[in-house]
């Protein structure tokens, strides 16, 4: 009953959920576990002082010790940072400054609360610190409430010698204006936010931002902005392209969280503030706010379902994706994500782009869905440190200027979660030593029936129908990953996390015989299935999963395509060893193409990244719907053609098959 309670008190304050990219985010019990324990905390044996700006640049600019990481994966323990601990608290006491008006270059003021650390009588210390902010959508004022809700209690960090500054966004909060989530002038003021801290009596000039979700998003778009003295930023489970990420995964619309995050926002930027200043713009602002949810908000769903611009992607959702700014993104930059999370594909995409580039960036990835990523209270499993302890390890590095020589070799570049076997292996980088492995689809499987073959060896020819069937999907572990985590929220045990097989039996399934050596995969994955379609259009939803030798079936990663969306961008895909290994369809109504009655075509489906050994005696699956409720939903004019048979075709001359990224 005590969890059930957090619940349902944190309801509305639970949710955070994602921006433009719409998803969502941070349960309040995740975010205020999140911070981690102090109680483990390390310590480097010679902390250092606080170097120059021009010392942490020579060192920024020759921290290509990343590349020295060997190649391959390897097993993270707790050991790798034992070299390293916490500085002890500096200033116990910390004071918040409530409301402090930030003007952006158009004339409307957004507001902050601003953590200092205190003297003994609650007092500001009368000295510059560096900078943490974070921007929310969220509404700060509930943070005394939800903890994480906007960006995590910020005593840790001050109490240990930082500035926290915490900033509600534009049409948000306290802040004025209209909410347009990630537009140009949205980005805009996160650019301009940071420039103000850098430029105020209490900073010392050096910046950074830490928060997920849409708190992560922020900071790519801030760091793209390039304003002075930003160092260092610390993103949790940011989106990277919001349309293929979260917004219409395949090219239908997720119902399962999008209205339900549009709310959100729309709500906590209706609240009163609890400690409004002398002024009455705050409650002017909620004017505003009120104005924005009747001509962006509500607009934007009901067009999306009409099948009007917002449900294909196009310059709406370029302008709000961070993939198309992190070029432009030059500071060291510390990633966390999650196996079941809203950006599970887009994350490591904006994580690989900065390591190519050079960049010092770190990224963790965890069996965690979006709320528990953003709480981060699980992060410290992967032997690195808790949530709090990494960021004051980065923070103190590249922002303080504290040398940190052994940073590289204890945290690798990459540390992710391997299902199958729980273990928490490391490696050089994304998509670095890897090999593709395909595999053919052989005979015939049947809905709730016998199964059909998934082989390296000769294909036996056949035809599966897959049949609409508007339950599907109901219970995975896609029902708890796209609605942000919230069925893990439960105090009850959810077998539809943990076993798949009720859920296949409506639609098809190609498995191969027991292995009889692991399979170890981690990436993205793509399924290549030739098909039919009645209405010539219709939509694939395909599972990879595991399947035990008790008939346990573990779901690794989804992936969807809606059939008339078929077109292939080949420039924009991902191959390995030749084989396309992430496809990259187009989603604009221009691409829109149904299929022709009794014809047969390839179709790419894009199955999210994800990391997984197949032990001896398990078996690789793919499982076959045409839904994938609650999660996604046609668009309204696509409605009936949904509600059609797709047959697979298996055979030399439609050679349906998988490919997936073997760890070397």
């Amino acid at each position: 009953m005590r969890k059930l309670t957090r619940l349902t008190a944190a309801s509305v304050a639970t949710l955070t959920l994602t921006a433009g990219s719409f998803a969502a985010f941070a349960a309040a019990h995740h975010a205020s576990t999140g911070s981690g324990s102090a109680a483990n905390s390390y310590r480097h044996e010679a902390s250092g002082t606080e170097k120059s700006a021009a010392q942490q640049q020579a060192r920024h600019e020759a921290s290509g010790s990343e590349k020295k990481v060997a190649a391959g994966a390897r097993t993270a323990s707790a050991a790798q940072a034992a070299k390293w601990t916490a500085r002890d608290v500096q200033y116990p006491k910390t004071v918040t400054l409530h409301d402090l008006k930030i003007p952006m270059d158009d004339g409307v003021v957004l507001r902050g609360d601003l953590t200092l650390p205190a003297d003994a009588d609650g007092k500001a210390i009368d000295k510059k610190f560096p900078v943490i902010a974070t921007i929310t959508a969220y509404n700060k004022g509930v943070q005394q409430y939800a903890g994480g809700l906007a960006g995590g209690d910020p005593k840790y960090l001050v109490q240990r010698g930082y500035a926290q500054l915490t900033v509600d966004a534009r049409g948000t909060g306290t802040s004025a204006g209209q909410w347009c989530a990630f537009c140009s002038r949205e980005d805009k003021d996160f650019g301009e936010v940071m420039q103000w801290a850098h430029e105020q009596s209490w900073s010392n000039g050096l910046t950074a931002m830490d928060g997920p979700s849409y708190m992560g998003i922020a900071q790519m778009f801030a760091a793209a902005a390039q304003p002075d003295g930003l160092k260092a930023i610390f993103p949790q489970v940011p989106a990277a392209d919001v349309y293929r990420d979260v917004v219409a995964s395949g090219g239908q619309i997720d119902i399962g969280f999008i209205p339900l995050w549009l709310g959100l926002v729309t709500v906590t930027g209706l609240i009163p503030p609890t400690a409004p200043p002398s002024d009455a713009s705050p409650l002017m602002a909620l004017a505003q706010h009120l104005a924005g949810a009747g001509t962006f908000t509500l607009p934007l769903i009901l067009k999306a379902f009409a099948g009007q611009e917002p449900a294909y992607d196009g310059p709406f959702y370029a302008q709000r994706s961070p993939i198309n700014v992190v070029n432009k993104v030059n500071v060291p930059t510390f990633f966390v994500s999650g196996e079941y999370d809203l950006f599970q594909r887009g994350t490591p995409l904006l994580f690989e782009n900065l390591q190519k580039r050079g960049i010092p960036t770190k990224l963790i990835i965890g069996p965690w869905n979006h709320l528990q990523a953003s709480g981060g209270g699980e992060v410290a499993k992967a032997g690195l440190g808790s949530l709090d302890e990494l960021k004051l390890r980065w923070f103190d590095h590249y922002v303080k200027g504290i040398a940190d020589p052994t940073l590289d070799s204890d945290i690798p570049p990459m540390t992710y979660y391997e299902q199958g076997t729980g273990a928490w292996k490391s490696g050089a980088g994304w998509m670095k030593d890897r090999s593709a492995a395909t595999y053919k689809l052989s005979g015939t499987s049947k809905t709730a029936g016998a199964a059909g073959s998934l082989t390296t060896g000769a294909v036996t020819a056949g035809s599966s129908s897959v049949y609409p069937i508007p339950v599907s999907g109901l219970c995975t572990r896609s029902t708890d990953q796209w609605t942000a985590g919230l069925m893990s929220e439960f105090p009850f045990p959810n077998p539809c996390n943990t076993d798949n097989k009720w859920n296949d039996k409506t639609g098809v399934v190609f498995s191969t015989a027991p292995v009889t050596k692991a399979v170890t995969l981690q990436g993205p994955i793509n399924a290549r299935l030739y098909v039919s379609s009645n209405s010539g259009d219709g939509m694939l939803s395909v599972a990879v999963e595991d399947e035990a030798p008790d008939g346990t079936v573990s779901r690794l990663s989804g992936g969807w395509q809606v059939i008339s969306q078929r077109a292939l961008n080949t420039a924009k895909s991902r191959y390995l060893d030749g084989q396309l290994i992430q496809p990259y369809h187009p989603f604009t109504k221009a691409s829109k193409k149904l299929l022709p009655k009794g014809s047969v075509a390839p179709v790419d489906v894009e199955i999210f990244p994800t990391g997984a050994k197949i032990l001896p005696g398990h078996r690789l699956r793919i499982a076959v719907q045409a839904f994938d409720i609650p999660h996604l939903s046609p668009i309204l004019p696509d409605l009936l053609s949904t509600l059609t048979v797709i047959k697979i075709f298996n055979s030399a001359q439609y050679p349906s098959r998988i490919t997936l990224p073997l760890v070397d």
